[in-house]
């Protein structure tokens, strides 16, 4: 039986997380854990996250996880959600400043205070609920999900990477920002699959069943 590791440093939605994978395919085994020999000898291994950067990046290094996420990020298939993927990126605009793992260089910016939709009405931030995602590469994990399919959303934050090619999926408040990132065995995920119904559960679906080749 395959087995997922879902990455436990006390900051991700864990039991979402790890229900909507076992539902997504029911011949897998999946292990919420922090310890380093368990999610370097899983099959998969997912990166979840919520809450503020400081306080993930923090409890990751207290706990000496960095080098063993950045180890499963180029070893095996690996999907990282929301502040998950904000976590692999350089550097974060977010609580003043906090270095980040520097998987993929870029920056994680602000949305700002003052958003306007088209017709001027008010945006709020945080970005939270259902928003189209554009599929801007083709990719294993956009299997059997429709074009422009809405996924679940809850951030103030959004990832720039420097490399523009590995952008795989964009959505727009308002303006366009990138809603998942993929390079080789690695994808990255602004919104929350676990909480995105038909469409997230089907990108579970074919991560788990996804070999890291794109």
């Amino acid at each position: 039986m395959k087995s997922v590791a879902v990455i436990d440093y006390g900051m991700g939605n864990l039991h979402s997380a790890s229900k909507a994978l076992a539902f997504a395919d029911n011949n897998i085994k999946v292990n919420v854990t922090a310890k380093a020999e368990e999610i370097l000898a899983a099959d998969h291994v997912v990166f979840p996250g919520v809450g503020a950067i400081r306080d993930c990046v923090g409890e990751i290094r207290r706990l000496g996880l960095g080098e063993v996420v950045k180890e499963a990020a180029q070893t095996k298939p690996f999907l990282a959600i929301c502040v998950g993927m904000q976590c692999l990126m350089t550097h974060s605009e977010e609580n003043n400043g906090v270095d980040c793992l520097d998987v993929y260089p870029g920056e994680v910016k602000y949305f700002g205070d003052d958003l306007k939709s088209s017709d001027g009405s008010k945006l709020k931030v945080p970005h939270m609920g259902w928003n189209q995602v554009s599929q801007t590469l083709s990719h294993p994990l956009w299997k059997g999900i429709e074009e422009g399919a809405r996924f679940y959303f809850v951030h103030s934050y959004y990832v720039e990477p420097k490399d523009a090619s590995l952008v795989a999926g964009e959505s727009e408040y308002p303006l366009p920002f990138a809603s998942a990132l993929a390079k080789d065995n690695q994808f990255s995920v602004q919104f929350h699959p676990e909480k995105s119904q038909k469409s997230g559960l089907a990108l579970l679906k074919n991560f788990v069943n996804w070999d890291g080749q794109s």
